[in-house]
């Protein structure tokens, strides 16, 4: 589901002009793709800010531009506290667009009560999905997880209409043996 983002045209550039933007409480942005024209924008911080805390991926332009969009990139002050700059591509709501997507792991995995751990190799997972349909996170279920055995990417459940962006042999979590403490005397012995 997207959500809503006021616009205005930025007829302003250069660094002085944009400061001053940014300290009135507006952030720069950028519309672009499909073909047209780009587009220089200015939104609302609070506003970009409630939507990246949602985790929102697509939104409804409104007043400078009345268009849906995809939140290409964000790009965060040098603490990584404020945003300073944010890129949308128009999209189709019907058009397949590529997102990264946090992943979720849910349950506790079988290999634990028989003395493994859980290893995690990913945090994030790309997906191609419809642009209306892009989901906030992706869960993976790992309570049937033994001891020596692996997730891989392949076998994530994906939304209906979702297909992998990366290879589906990438490591994603595994459950293997807890590696052996060797004891300071036995280590001395030897």
């Amino acid at each position: 589901m997207s959500e809503s983002l006021n616009v205005q045209i930025r007829e302003q550039t250069g660094s002085l002009r944009v400061k001053r933007m940014r300290q009135a409480g507006n952030i720069p942005a950028m519309l672009y793709g499909h073909g047209e024209e780009n587009v220089m924008l200015s939104v609302s911080a609070k506003e970009l800010g409630r939507i990246i805390d949602h985790g929102s991926y697509i939104v409804e332009l409104k007043g400078g531009a009345n268009e849906s969009a995809l939140i290409k990139e964000v790009q965060w002050d040098a603490f990584g506290i404020g945003v300073v700059h944010v890129d949308f591509t128009r999209v189709d709501p019907n058009e397949k667009v590529e997102v990264t997507l946090p992943l979720v792991f849910k349950g506790e995995a079988a290999g634990t009560r028989q003395g493994g751990e859980v290893n995690t190799y990913q945090q994030e997972i790309s997906i191609l999905c419809p642009a209306i349909a892009v989901p906030d996170k992706i869960e993976v279920k790992i309570s049937s997880l033994e001891v020596g055995q692996a997730i891989v990417a392949s076998d994530v459940v994906l939304p209906e209409g979702a297909e992998l962006a990366e290879a589906g042999t990438t490591p994603i979590v595994s459950c293997a043996e807890k590696a052996q403490e060797e004891d300071e005397d036995t280590a001395a012995a030897e």
